[in-house]
């Protein structure tokens, strides 16, 4: 699939790193380091702007390695990117851990992926179908 895309960034474009990868890096693009304190939400410009098919959306995520390693992570996991958004992604982050995070200019922040979804239409109706669960949920099925 071919997707338009702007790169007003200093970087190059997302990409997959491996023939299996889902999800492309997203850098940041800003002049100067950033620093983020414990519990602290920041949004990082990136310089780029997409133009998604109808069907489609971009879902933002959080890198494992900065989650686990520096407690690092996507705010709105995933975020959303509409079709119909023209505007420049921007990744909200929080730093969950105890320690200051500096972000500096290309810094792998989170990543991106791209896929399809519907729009469901409501049948409204009085009673649902029965099934062995039932209304059974938040490790209703789990092991005891």
């Amino acid at each position: 699939m071919k997707i338009k895309i702007v790169n007003l960034s200093k970087h190059d474009l997302p990409k997959y790193e491996t023939s299996a990868s889902a999800g492309m890096d997203l850098r940041a693009n800003i002049e100067v380091p950033v620093r983020i304190k414990p519990m602290e939400r920041i949004l990082v410009p990136t310089g780029l702007y997409i133009e998604l098919p109808v069907g489609y959306e971009a879902q933002v995520r959080p890198r494992s390695g900065l989650a686990l390693k520096k407690g690092i992570t996507v705010l709105n996991s995933p975020g959303t990117i509409d079709a119909d958004y023209r505007g420049e992604i921007r990744v909200i982050l929080i730093n969950l851990s105890t320690n200051v995070f500096e972000i500096t200019n290309g810094d792998r922040i989170a990543q991106m992926v791209i896929t399809s979804h519907v729009q469901a239409k409501w049948d409204e109706v009085e009673v649902l179908t029965e099934t062995t669960r039932g209304a059974g949920g938040f490790g209703h099925t789990g092991g005891k």
